[in-house]
């Protein structure tokens, strides 16, 4: 009888690993099966083909739950108290629920979504854009962003330290791949939850335009020399109207309250020029100070703010194609920067010419886009690179509709460090007060390492600048670009105001030019160490600047660099540092 039981049990437990072990085939089997369908539904959903989309997220859904199935009965949930084999198990069993939940709660609806939303939605007819599919595609959306959220959380959950190779390189990809989805579907749910607003589906809005020149750097990008006032009405887009900076009169005071800091490194006359309102990175405080002056000129409240710079209307310009200024320009992609930063000064001596001729620039490229003659991919693609480079920025008066843009590119706010990532600021205020951008050449470092016994990392941020205008600068190029040394700066040098921002709980540890150390301005701006320094080159002169930090905790994280959208863009270097 005892050889029977033995026998018994020995059966049993054969079969049960069997079991799994088939169960587990299986699973690996719809997994694999449900990959392919994941990237086809992305396909499709982009290509326009709802219905296609909708048949592979069906199948989509079913492989995820026939897999969550064979994973999750109560002889697999049995197993994974087996030391070693159990915790694969248990990590195969929670990623096939994260799988099945993203097909069912975020695949799904997104799909469904997808089948009346048509890219052409984006594309303004006549100048007027259809809110309504947005609106609808609220629900769904939401409901998807929702989902990746939880799936992150699930993913973050898994442990998978110990796990075979297999295993923890798929709970891996599966968390990369879910955290850019988050980060792309939440872009959207932002995007439909207030695109709808701003473009007056309650009732007609007026937005200010602020046209940034980075030829004169300012934080955000550039001087405002060039003003709009944009109406907006159900969908309806119009240019209501278009102003100079010129016509801004001088305060002899801020318009509004300006924090201590702010007078501190920035001067008062950020509160007292739109010329000036951006000399902080923080585009929410530029924003109501333009909104402010904007009342105090014209007599009207607006319900937002806007900018905009010459890169990213040429980046529209890929979109709309080339068009016909009303000066016989023809103006595309490829000309665009040339003949606004720097063909229009050698053209146009006088000041008021040249912001008549950004004035009719940029309401040429928006009657074209208006108008309906861009491609609508390429349109949504043009203001998605252009966002992420902080060369579009926006603030809204209603807090509602402020705290959707919060901690995205489009806000213009200070780097927000995380967990794993430190991210600086990097911020240039022109001096020269000319139109010298165009011939400031910017590279970028950042870098760490440990020095101390208490392992809280040395950090240190390079900035690499050259001037690259001609030797003979200050006679061959226009009296206005180089403003013939009116502001103490002599003719064809560049004088730029540095300022790098550490994390909050930072410490300050000074800066070196070109390997030695150097004054500098110490600083805090909204809890933020601030360093500063003027630089001022001569044509062809290059310095390296470093600003050395001291991190606030015991840990290795990869860094990051925010920095003022700047005509030419390189990208920012990893930085070898010694102890």
């Amino acid at each position: 009888m005892a050889v029977w039981v033995i026998c018994s049990a020995v059966i049993l437990v054969l079969g049960a690993v069997a079991w799994v072990g088939s169960r587990a085939l299986m699973a690996k089997s719809e997994l694999e099966s449900a990959i392919p369908l994941a990237s086809a539904v992305q396909d499709q959903v982009v290509a326009g083909q709802s219905a296609e989309a909708g048949g592979s997220a069906d199948q989509l859904v079913k492989h995820a739950v026939r897999a969550a199935d064979l994973t999750s009965d109560p002889i697999w949930r049995a197993f994974e108290v087996i030391p070693a084999l159990g915790q694969n198990l248990s990590a195969v069993r929670q990623l096939a629920a994260v799988v099945e939940n993203i097909a069912t709660g975020a695949v799904a609806p997104l799909t469904e979504a997808a089948g009346s939303i048509d890219i052409e939605a984006f594309k303004p007819t006549d100048g007027a854009i259809n809110v309504q599919p947005m609106v609808d595609a609220q629900p769904s959306v939401a409901r998807a962003a929702s989902a990746l959220s939880t799936a992150q959380t699930d993913i973050s959950a898994i442990n998978s330290a110990n796990s075979i190779g297999q295993v923890s390189d798929a709970v891996n990809q599966l968390r990369e791949v879910v955290d850019g989805a988050a980060l792309s579907i939440d872009s959207v749910d932002r995007a439909v939850r207030l695109l709808p607003s701003i473009l007056g589906v309650a009732g007609p809005r007026d937005y200010l335009v602020l046209f940034q020149n980075p030829a004169e750097l300012r934080s955000t990008g550039g001087i405002s020399g060039a003003v709009a006032l944009l109406h907006t009405d159900g969908g309806q887009i119009s240019l209501a109207q278009q102003v100079s900076s010129a016509e801004f009169k001088h305060f002899d005071s801020p318009v509004l309250e300006l924090p201590t800091e702010t007078r501190g490194i920035y001067g008062d006359i950020t509160g007292r020029f739109i010329q000036d309102v951006n000399l902080t990175p923080d585009f929410t405080q530029s924003a109501k100070l333009a909104q402010e002056m904007w009342r105090l000129q014209f007599g009207q409240d607006v319900a937002g703010v806007l900018s905009i710079d010459p890169v990213a209307l040429s980046y529209l310009l890929r979109a709309t194609g080339p068009i016909t200024l009303p000066t016989g320009d023809v103006m595309s992609s490829e000309n665009a920067v040339q003949l606004l930063l720097s063909d229009v000064y050698a053209r146009y001596p006088d000041t008021d010419d040249q912001d008549a001729f950004f004035a009719s620039a940029a309401g040429s490229v928006f009657a074209a886009v208006a108008g309906g003659s861009a491609d609508p991919l390429t349109l949504v693609q043009a203001l998605a690179r252009a966002g992420s480079e902080h060369r579009v920025l926006v603030w809204s008066a209603d807090d509602t509709e402020q705290s959707i843009l919060a901690d995205t590119t489009l806000a213009g706010g200070l780097p927000i460090s995380s967990a794993d990532t430190e991210r600086f600021g990097l911020y240039f205020n022109d001096a020269t007060g000319a139109k010298m951008g165009p011939f400031l050449d910017v590279q970028t470092a950042v870098g760490q390492t440990i020095c101390r016994n208490d392992r809280r990392p040395n950090y240190a941020v390079d900035v690499i600048l050259t001037n690259t205008a001609p030797a003979d600068a200050a006679t061959a190029l226009p009296g206005y670009v180089t403003a013939e040394g009116n502001f103490g700066v002599p003719p064809g040098s560049v004088k730029t105001i540095v300022s790098v921002y550490g994390a909050p709980d930072m410490d300050n540890l000074g800066l070196t030019r070109d390997g030695v150390p150097v004054g500098y301005h110490p600083a805090t701006d909204s809890g933020y160490p601030v360093s500063g320094i003027a630089i001022e080159l001569a044509p062809g002169e290059t310095t390296t600047i470093r600003f050395n930090w001291l991190g606030g905790s015991a840990a290795k994280k990869t860094q990051e660099l925010q920095m003022t959208p700047v005509i030419h863009r390189n990208e920012t270097r990893k930085l070898e540092i010694a102890c």
